[in-house]
């Protein structure tokens, strides 16, 4: 996995999960809160879910073969959204069920103790899984970039992945000791039910969020707005006249950027010269653009219209251009 699948962040939070998880668990078990087996469950599909980021970052490293020519890269974006699908039913939908089942029969919670000081460390760790997290995501991070735009905007999707979850967890902490504080304060089991629901909005929310993401990314997205600029820029800054007719990009993975395009030569170049300049132009979208490394360059021949303007600055203000392609 690159560095911009965020390994550190999501190992700290596979260790911080399967700890909290645990802990909460046994929490549950002696005071019979519903918040804590709420949160239990969370953590546990957490620790899978870190799981299921790792083997996918395993799979896209595999070579490309006749099968798949483009590589395995995509892998990343199938498990990202297989968790955000777990997220959502494990996670949340049983969190709402735990929650209707608490409310229509409520019972004491006992022990109150247990849960609310493994809620305090749990809010610890949590807080640790996120700073890993955000110290991953800055090395990524454009500068300026707000953290929604990120999150939007990333290719690699095990940082935002984790991001997520992590904020997500925090927040369900925070859920579930009102909950339980304030049963342990009034003796209303209500609060503690009222906290397991909130659990799982918050859970589906955030699940919805990551697969709307990551469905963007499987069925597949191109450069952003900065990178088709240095793209451009690289395939018009040349010495030799070439005219970009169209363009198109398509991630092939988080790393792996295929830029295919078609570029108009004028009809006196010979085809040396033609192949040098695409040469050139294939390593400035590369120096441009690292991720770039898929490159398909086809040329035409140009085709001036007879009623194209006399001059060059004419020419270069006109819309829709006055040349063609064959």
């Amino acid at each position: 996995m690159s560095a911009s699948g965020g390994g550190k962040a999501i190992i700290a939070a596979f260790l911080a999960n399967l700890g909290i998880a645990l802990a909460k668990f046994v929490a549950w078990f002696f005071s019979g809160s519903a918040s804590m087996l709420a949160e239990g469950i969370h953590s546990l599909a957490d620790s899978g879910n870190q799981i299921l980021l790792l083997l996918g970052g395993r799979k896209a490293r595999k070579k490309a073969d006749q099968e798949h020519p483009f590589g395995y890269g995509r892998e990343r974006y199938v498990y990202a959204f297989v968790v955000s699908i777990i997220l959502f039913s494990v996670g949340g939908l049983f969190s709402i069920y735990e929650g209707v089942e608490k409310l229509t029969h409520p019972h004491e919670v006992t022990n109150v103790w247990i849960p609310l000081a493994v809620l305090v460390v749990a809010i610890g760790l949590e807080s640790f899984s996120l700073r890993t997290a955000v110290r991953e995501s800055n090395l990524v991070r454009a500068k300026g970039e707000s953290w929604v735009a990120f999150i939007r905007h990333a290719k690699a999707p095990e940082l935002p992945v984790v991001l997520l979850e992590d904020v997500a967890a925090l927040i369900g902490l925070v859920f579930a000791l009102l909950g339980v504080g304030l049963t342990a304060i009034t003796g209303n089991p209500l609060f503690d039910a009222l906290g397991t629901l909130m659990i799982g909005t918050l859970l589906i929310v955030v699940a919805i969020t990551l697969g709307i993401e990551t469905k963007s990314l499987l069925v597949g997205e191109g450069a952003n707005e900065g990178d088709h600029s240095a793209i451009l820029r690289a395939i018009e800054s040349g010495a030799s006249p070439v005219t970009l007719i169209h363009m198109k990009t398509l991630y092939l993975g988080p790393d792996e950027l295929m830029v295919a395009a078609k570029l108009g030569f004028p009809a006196d170049h010979t085809l040396d010269e033609v192949a040098a300049t695409i040469d050139e132009i294939e390593e400035r979208i590369r120096a441009a653009v690292p991720a770039a490394r898929v490159v398909y360059l086809e040329p035409d021949i140009l085709r001036v219209s007879k009623n194209a303007p006399s001059s060059a600055a004419d020419a270069s203000a006109s819309t829709p251009p006055t040349t063609s392609a064959r």
